[in-house]
Order: C-alpha cells, then structure tokens, then sequence
C-alpha cells in the first residue's frame, strides 16, 4: 500500500503531518467514534454533568477565527481571481500559492473533526464531545457521526493525490459556512439574554444544504467537459456531497419542521380549547342565566332558542306568543 501511496500521491505531501499513511487519519476517525458513542456515555454514567460555559465561549471564538483564517487562505490560495470555476487542474508546482491552497486543504480536513449542522435544541453547543461532558449523548446524532468519521478520511485521500485544484472549492464553501455557524453558537454559549438576536438560526441548516447542492454542481459539471482532473475525485467528492445533502435534509426535517408541526398543533388545540370555553360562557351563562331565568325559578327556555336554536323552545315561543295576542283581543 505504501508503494501504491508513493508512485501515485503527490510528493509534496508526503511528509506533511498525517499524510505517510491513511492509518493514523482513520485511526482518529474510528477514535473519535468510540469516544462519543461509547467510552464518553459510559464514563459519564454516574458523574454529573460538566459546566463548560466559558470553555465553550473560548471554543466557539477560536473556531470563528480559525473559520475566518482558513476562508482566506483558500481565497489568497487561488479561488480570488485565479483559479476557474468551470475546470481548474491540480498546480502540482511548489510556487507559494501552489502549495498555499495545498495547506489548506490539509488543515480543512482536519478541521472537519470539528464540524457539524446545526442543533435546534434549546442549547445547542459544538463540539461533540462537550455533549459527552455535559450529558447530551442523545444529540449524538447518526449526522454527526458519519459526518465527523469520513469527511477527515476523504480530505486525506484529496490532499494525498490532488492537493489544490478543483476539489478544493467544497473548502471555500465549508470554511465560509462555518464562520456563520459558530458566530451562531458564540452567540448562544453566551447565555440567554442573546437569543433574541438568533431568530436566524433555522436557516443555517438550510445553508448548509445550499453547499452541498454547489459542491455537486460544480462537482458534476467536470463529467460534462474536457477537464484535466481526475474523474475519480469528481465522483467521489460530488457522490460526497449528495449523501450529506439527503443526511442534512433529513435532519432538517426531523428538528426544524417536525418542532413547527408540534407547535402549530399545539398552538389550533389551545385555540379549540379557547372558543369552546367562550362558547360555554355565552351559552350558559350569559344567556342561560341573564336571559333563562323567570322571576318566579322557571327556566326560561325561549331564551334557548337564541342562543342554541332549540326545536322545543321555539314552539314555545310561538305558544306564549299566541296566548298574548288572545288576551289582547278579548280586553
């Protein structure tokens, strides 16, 4: 394998952190997936919960940085001004900006062990493994899993073979997307008196989701022309892109809309629940007792008709009425 890695990848990256071998990526990868589905829970059994406030306001603030830093060397790296968007090839050149998107590329993903969509939960935080510390092993979603234990693994496979080129626009756009998400989770590690300023938050998910339907245009347009970049690495990252897109959309199904149907329901029971007390309140006591009532303790049934459109009280009606006429006639 080792012999395969060296004739094939590029030598500029073979002796990069992490990139000799794919073992010690995918050894992070599958260390990571035991740490928050199985060790974290467990050794969290009977301990309470952290108080990582402040460690997640530092967190949060060093990812925007971080997020903010990346997205400008990828532009500074080629994608302002140089680099095409309908077919860019590998620079395979050891000039600064070469092996500047290069870096990039390399710290991208890495830095995807860090990334993840948007939780709709009332305090939604980042890092997966402070969900650990805190106890919030259920918002370890299947997304976030898959999401953290292969795009690390595809990045090495990009850095490893084509280190720059077109692939590295889904770096562009990832970068940018988590300068937005953090700033949303800064915002809301800062405490409650905040979230009045969040009202934007369910339509980070659904940016989320626009990066994907980019990356696989941009993607998939290379099966359509003449482009000198691996076909290989079209389909891989495009392929990429369309499974997160339906792993995000579900997710945004399951949080966003399904919590909107609750609430609307929610919200036409109470109103049910409203218009049939005002309607016992006009029916009997209102009418039924102001308007019901004889002098003498008898009901008033004509006052029934009225207000619930009675058979027998309008007989009633008709009867007292009839009788009144008669006694005028006869005085």
């Amino acid at each position: 394998m080792h012999h395969y890695m060296d004739k094939y990848g590029d030598p500029r990256t073979k002796d990069w952190p992490l990139m000799s071998s794919p073992l010690p990526t995918l050894a992070l990868c599958l260390g990571y997936v035991y740490l928050v589905k199985v060790l974290g829970p467990r050794l969290m059994e009977n301990r309470k919960p952290f108080q990582l406030k402040n460690t997640l306001i530092v967190y949060n603030f060093v990812q925007v940085v971080f997020s903010a830093w990346l997205f400008y060397e990828c532009l500074m790296g080629g994608w302002w001004g140089e680099y095409s968007f309908r077919c860019q090839p590998v620079d395979h050149g050891t000039t600064g900006r070469a092996m500047r998107i290069g870096v990039s590329g390399w710290l991208t993903g890495h830095y995807n062990f860090r990334c993840q969509p948007v939780d709709y939960s009332n305090h939604p935080k980042t890092l997966r493994f402070f969900f650990v510390m805190r106890k919030k092993s259920s918002q370890v979603s299947t997304l976030h899993v898959i999401h953290h234990g292969c795009m690390p693994m595809s990045v090495w496979f990009g850095v490893k073979f084509t280190p720059g080129g077109h692939s590295t626009f889904f770096g562009l756009l990832n970068t940018f997307v988590h300068i937005v998400m953090y700033t949303y989770y800064l915002f809301t590690a800062l405490g409650p008196q905040f979230q009045k300023y969040l009202w934007w938050k369910k339509y980070l998910t659904a940016l989320q989701m626009v990066q994907f339907v980019l990356i696989m245009v941009h993607a998939f347009q290379l099966l359509f022309i003449d482009c000198n970049y691996p076909k290989a690495f079209v389909w891989w990252i495009g392929m990429h892109a369309v499974m997160f897109f339906f792993l995000f959309n579900e997710f945004y199904q399951n949080t966003y809309k399904v919590q909107k149907q609750k609430r609307d329901a929610a919200a036409a029971a109470k109103k049910r629940e409203a218009e049939l007390l005002l309607q016992q309140q006009n029916g009997h006591i209102a009418n039924g007792s102001a308007n019901g009532t004889l002098s003498n303790g008898t009901g008033n049934k004509a006052a029934d008709y009225y207000v619930r459109g009675d058979v027998p009280a309008e007989m009633e009606l008709t009867q007292r009425s009839a009788t009144t006429n008669a006694r005028t006639t006869a005085q």
